[in-house]
């Protein structure tokens, strides 16, 4: 089996920004905090019993939403609860997301001495011009504040979301934010493009964005900026020191096992290889998941025809890529499932074999949606 871990999903924020798609929702009266960790510990009950699972937990992931909007109490009795349930090992990830403003930064340092030991911030520009534009609530004072207490605070596993291809952004103003944030020096950045996404603010009014070129030129320009300052590109978005990758994500592209709790979360258990993968997902909206006391979220078997491109979409967003041994022990399916897409692939020079990987190419990493498409048909 493969390792297993926990998303737990908190979907309440101070603002909906206008570029998110996220299940999350804006607070209007204070988040129901201790209804909602009554809630969490039910639901993993029951995934725990549904999926008899007793495998050890690898890592703990708390997204949002805004999670860092709760309480240390909040997160003491979640915490505890969970380990009351199940297993972990010694050495967990265990990740908050957090955002800079002062009222959730002032609390990073009772977060830390709950045992969590991986922080990550949304701070998206260090420039409040595009703060603004992106309808973010901190200023980029708060963000640099922000990083400067959880670094004091005990965190030395720390990444910073930033974002690039921003309404009005010139390639300088992205090397200038990717040079902020290494100069505070985190163990971990992520760096994604700003995307207009249905059912958002953003989609239905749409701002006007640099051009494709542009786009392109900021991002080869900061990438070559994260590589010379050590920062490895080992996902798409992600980049990190040495040993600094996110467990909890390279767990979910290596096509791992993950519980997913909260409103709106998913997962996937392998029960079976091939036949008895799941997706399980839970009620989306946070009063419908409160009283869904028993159990009543989704649960569907991946079609085994779908299973190579699952796990494609999945491995070859790490630069690592598979080994053909790796696809046989996720899925359960030869080698000759990966036929023809495999094959043309590396024809096309979009994939290559390398010390028994298969991996992009640079041309296939600029391509992988052309990659994935070879998969398909």
């Amino acid at each position: 089996m493969p390792p297993l871990s926990l998303y737990v999903h908190i979907p309440w924020c101070i603002k909906k920004c206008p570029y998110c798609d996220f299940n999350s929702h804006a607070v209007k009266e204070g988040a129901p905090e201790t209804a909602y960790v009554d809630a969490l510990l039910r639901d993993l009950a029951e995934d725990i019993r549904r999926y008899r699972i007793t495998r050890p937990l690898h890592s703990i992931f708390v997204g949002g939403g805004t999670p860092s909007l709760f309480s240390p109490e909040a997160f003491d009795r979640l915490l505890s609860g969970i380990a009351e349930q199940i297993r972990w090992v010694d050495d967990i990830e265990i990740t908050l997301e957090a955002n800079p403003g002062t009222f959730e930064s002032e609390k990073f340092a009772e977060f830390r001495a709950l045992g969590i030991n991986r922080l990550s911030i949304g701070i998206q520009s260090f420039d409040d011009t595009f703060l603004q534009a992106l309808g973010r609530v901190h200023s980029a004072r708060e963000a640099l504040r922000a990083v400067d207490i959880a670094q004091k605070s005990g965190f030395d596993n720390l990444n910073l979301d930033l974002m690039f291809g921003l309404p009005g952004a010139s390639k300088d103003n992205g090397v200038n934010d990717i040079r902020t944030a290494i100069r505070l020096n985190p163990t971990h950045i992520s760096f994604y493009q700003l995307t207009l996404e249905p059912n958002t603010y953003f989609y239905k009014f749409p701002p006007k964005l640099p051009n494709d070129e542009l786009i392109f030129a900021t991002q080869k320009a900061c990438q070559a900026l994260l590589a010379e300052h050590g920062y490895a590109q080992y996902e798409i978005s992600a980049y990190s020191r040495p040993g600094r990758q996110c467990r909890h994500n390279l767990n979910y592209w290596q096509f791992g096992d993950y519980l997913g709790i909260g409103a709106g979360a998913h997962g996937k258990i392998s029960l079976a290889l091939p036949a008895n993968i799941v997706r399980t997902s839970k009620p989306r909206g946070p009063e419908q998941y409160l009283q869904d006391t028993h159990g009543q979220g989704g649960a569907q078997a991946i079609v085994v025809q779908e299973l190579p491109l699952e796990y494609v979409m999945n491995h070859l967003r790490l630069k690592q890529g598979f080994t053909l041994d790796a696809f046989t022990a996720a899925t359960g399916l030869a080698p000759a499932a990966l036929e023809p897409g495999l094959s043309n692939n590396c024809r096309q020079n979009l994939l290559i074999l390398q010390d028994g990987r298969y991996v992009c190419s640079e041309k296939g990493w600029d391509f992988l949606d052309t990659v994935l498409q070879n998969f398909i048909t």
